[in-house]
């Protein structure tokens, strides 16, 4: 049996987003993100809602634009900072000690040194509540030669990305677990070969 917990935010797991955006003197931000994903596949659309206090959200507002970077398993501690302060206050890239680069594609910063980089502009905007949603247009996706399997093609192992879980007394982050199976595949058992 199944117990209510009420109308909640939850959706075990998110993702990590690292999301970059300039502020009007050009000075790079970043903050941390759990409500996001990919929206549209044509043309490709990526999701993040933000809290109309951030810094971030009026960056985002004025520029038009943001990068995602995604942190592997070593640079969770480093992505859970860019969340414990303010970046009209804080230079979060410096004391995470990680450098700011300029997207080539739109007018916001990403991260360097994590493995998986989006660089989005923004395309449509809708207030839902306590939080704004952004949508923005994928202009281009950067990752590390290294997460790259012999035909170009990203190896989610080498990635290693982490994932987000939040509940009423605890969040925490987690690794991804082993593969289970391979997808549009493991369900034809169910189904046949009849295609979707």
């Amino acid at each position: 049996m199944k117990k209510s917990l009420g109308a909640k935010a939850l959706l075990y797991p998110t993702p990590v987003l690292a999301v970059g955006s300039y502020d009007a003197e050009g000075r790079p931000n970043v903050m941390t993100a759990a409500w996001g994903g990919i929206a549209c596949s044509k043309p490709p659309c990526i999701s993040v809602s933000l809290r109309s206090a951030t810094a971030s959200h009026g960056n985002i507002i004025a520029r038009k634009a943001f990068t995602i970077s995604l942190p592997g398993r070593e640079q969770a501690a480093q992505a859970d900072s860019f969340g414990l302060a303010s970046g009209r206050d804080t230079d979060k890239f410096a004391a995470a000690g990680l450098t700011p680069v300029a997207a080539e594609f739109v007018d916001a910063p990403f991260v360097a040194e994590f493995p998986l980089v989006i660089e989005c502009a923004v395309v449509q905007v809708h207030e839902l509540g306590l939080h704004t949603q952004f949508i923005g247009e994928i202009k281009d996706v950067k990752v590390d030669e290294g997460c790259l399997d012999a035909e170009g093609n990203i190896e989610i192992r080498k990635l290693d990305p982490i994932a987000f879980a939040l509940g009423d007394a605890t969040a925490e982050y987690f690794a991804l677990g082993a593969s289970i199976g391979p997808a549009f595949s493991i369900g034809k058992v169910f189904v046949g070969n009849t295609g979707s």
